[in-house]
């Protein structure tokens, strides 16, 4: 009668033993897809990066996990760039097996400092991605080469920093401006929508210096949207060159290429499975 009577507890204490039991290695369920039918193939981890959320990866998720990939696209907290990477590297800790690491936008700066030093990552795919080198920022490079439309289109809100006496400042696309700066290949229907659910970026993350980057020692593909108009595209070449990045352009694509161009994105992921398994 008493575990009757209070089935919440009977609830929270499964949670518990469920979260015991990854803690003591049982994360082989953390990462979507079938492990026993592709136990050869890597998790694809796919990080979002600013104004977007892990739901941008849909039409990439869909693909990858026919293709008897596991996947796992964790919320990036896009608070600042030491505890994103961190927050993300204790994410793919938990999971077993090889790795391959997608980051879009300002997620792959977090993937560039979250993958340095871990054994199991054998790859990291940028797509439309800072794939920045030690000391440099998001915000840095974002304006090295002319072409990017998105400073004069950021809205900033201040937000609360617990135990600070200064607010940090988050920046918004203005809504108005949304399609045309940061996916003018969608229907406006689409981008009005995502207008609305935009995760920001603080600006203290955005202009955080970048740690040793992954690329120097893992190897790395690249995916430039020729049309992108958040990190023009000459700042994508020069940071896919310099990491020696296997290179495919997205002629025409904007800056969510993940969405507009899937089957691009994947084939991209799928070129470096290949190279490195």
């Amino acid at each position: 009668m008493v575990s009757e009577r209070h089935p919440r507890r009977r609830v929270l204490g499964g949670l518990l033993a469920a979260g015991s039991a990854l803690t003591l290695g049982g994360a082989g369920s953390a990462a979507a897809g079938d492990r026993t039918g592709s136990a050869a193939k890597p998790t694809v981890v796919l990080v979002h990066g600013v104004f977007a959320d892990a739901s941008g990866w849909s039409a990439v998720t869909a693909r990858l996990l026919k293709a008897g990939f596991p996947v796992i696209a964790p919320a990036n907290p896009l608070r600042d760039l030491a505890g994103d990477a961190a927050y993300v590297r204790s994410v793919i800790d938990t999971i077993p097996g090889p790795l391959i690491l997608v980051g879009h936008s300002y997620g792959g700066e977090v993937i560039t400092n979250a993958g340095r030093d871990h054994a199991a990552v054998k790859a990291l795919v940028y797509v439309a991605a800072f794939a920045p080198d030690e000391g440099e920022s998001a915000l840095q490079l974002a304006g090295k080469f002319p072409g990017s439309r998105l400073e004069p289109a950021l809205v900033g809100r201040p937000f609360p920093i617990p135990g600070a006496t200064e607010p940090g400042l988050d920046g918004y696309i203005d809504p108005a401006k949304f399609h045309d700066v940061f996916a003018q290949d969608l229907p406006h229907a689409q981008t009005r929508i995502m207008a609305t659910a935009q995760r920001p970026g603080s600006v203290g993350g955005l202009s955080g210096a970048s740690g040793v980057p992954a690329w120097r020692t893992v190897p790395s593909w690249y995916v430039v949207a020729t049309a992108d108009r958040v990190i023009p595209p000459a700042v994508q070449r020069f940071m896919a060159e310099r990491a020696g990045s296997e290179v495919v352009e997205a002629g025409g694509a904007s800056h969510v290429v993940m969405m507009s161009r899937p089957d691009t994105v994947v084939r991209h992921i799928e070129a470096a499975y290949r190279a490195t398994r």
